[in-house]
């Protein structure tokens, strides 16, 4: 059932070309001038399913929203700049997105941004909480394992819970088991579909490989070597920018897959399934990354871990102490705040 619902999400980028009656949401980025921001901004003017699209940061949106406007779709840019501009950014908005934060540099792990990113999502997302509470919440700031957690609990502080509306993407991860099968098994990669589940870093990054459509099979040896390139890919490319950022024009793509899935489930498309870290019981873990049917409210359905081997059931039982302190770290942030 799953892997026949899941297939079309891979085309989510050529599928947000098609029109539907009902293509007028409103979307935000909330560090739109960043190095994800801005392909990410790029992405969401050239979709028509985007009508509205306001640009949040600290510093030079004016000049990102003036360069975007003369792009001739359909969508209209403003850019706000700095928090007494946020307000007004987010009024009326249907999706907001977050890339904002502190990129990885060589020798970091994800871990090591906590303090700082977690500050400015729990800034950002209590603006949230405030301004448009009915809103999809995308958070892609890192480490998205605690800062789901703490997108979570700030809206709980404002009384605007509701957990079918705050995402954690993490489907780079996806776009990015779909490249190296594809490209290991000389597959055309847009056909490629692996559910990736857990959580978005390193060991809690968890390929199901024997859930990929279409059936792939591989030794053990080169399996293990795929699945460890995959949870260690972001390195790849902070290693390979050389102190020049992380993983951007990738996870710009990502993050606009994900929207285009959401904007299409919110009007009315059916069966559109993506993978994304959010509140879960499928483990006793609070939060999971599962496969989730999208629909008009946000999570429709979570189609949960489905049947895995035993090497990938030996990865989720390794990676759950670890999403836990990760969850756990998130939750006491914001218990802290002042």
């Amino acid at each position: 059932m799953l892997s026949a619902l899941a297939r079309p999400a891979g085309a989510a980028l050529r599928r947000s070309f098609s029109t539907s009656a009902q293509n007028n949401a409103k979307v935000a980025v909330l560090g739109a001038s960043g190095g994800i921001g801005q392909p990410l901004s790029l992405l969401l003017k050239n979709s028509p399913l985007v009508s509205r699209l306001t640009l949040y940061d600290i510093a030079h949106t004016p000049g990102v929203a003036a360069d975007l406007s003369h792009i001739e779709t359909r969508a209209t840019v403003k850019g706000y700049l700095g928090p007494e501009q946020l307000p007004d950014c987010l009024k009326g908005c249907d999706v907001v997105v977050i890339p904002a934060g502190v990129p990885r540099k060589p020798g970091m792990t994800r871990d090591d941004l906590f303090n700082t990113n977690a500050t400015i999502v729990a800034t950002l997302t209590a603006a949230c909480a405030q301004h448009c509470p009915e809103a999809m919440i995308c958070i892609i700031s890192n480490p998205v394992n605690s800062t789901i957690p703490i997108t979570a609990e700030v809206f709980k502080k404002h009384g605007v819970y509701n957990p079918n509306k705050i995402f954690g993407v993490t489907t780079l991860d996806i776009v990015r088991a779909n490249a190296f099968v594809a490209e290991l098994k000389d597959l055309d990669p847009a056909r490629v579909n692996v559910p990736v589940i857990g959580g978005h870093a390193g060991k809690t990054i968890i390929p199901l490989i024997s859930q990929c459509t279409p059936k792939v099979e591989f030794p053990q040896d080169q399996l293990t070597t795929l699945t460890g390139r995959i949870q260690e890919a972001g390195t790849e490319v902070v290693k390979a920018k050389a102190g020049a950022g992380s993983a951007t024009l990738s996870m710009a793509y990502a993050g606009a897959r994900f929207v285009f899935s959401l904007l299409d489930a919110m009007n009315g498309k059916e069966g559109v399934v993506e993978c994304s870290f959010v509140k879960s019981q499928e483990t006793d873990c609070p939060y999971f990354s599962t496969p989730l049917l999208l629909g008009k409210k946000g999570i429709e359905k979570n189609l949960g871990i489905g049947k895995v081997s035993p090497f990938e059931e030996k990865m989720i039982a390794e990676a759950i102490p670890e999403l836990k302190a990760s969850i756990k770290k998130g939750e006491e942030f914001v218990k802290n705040m002042k």
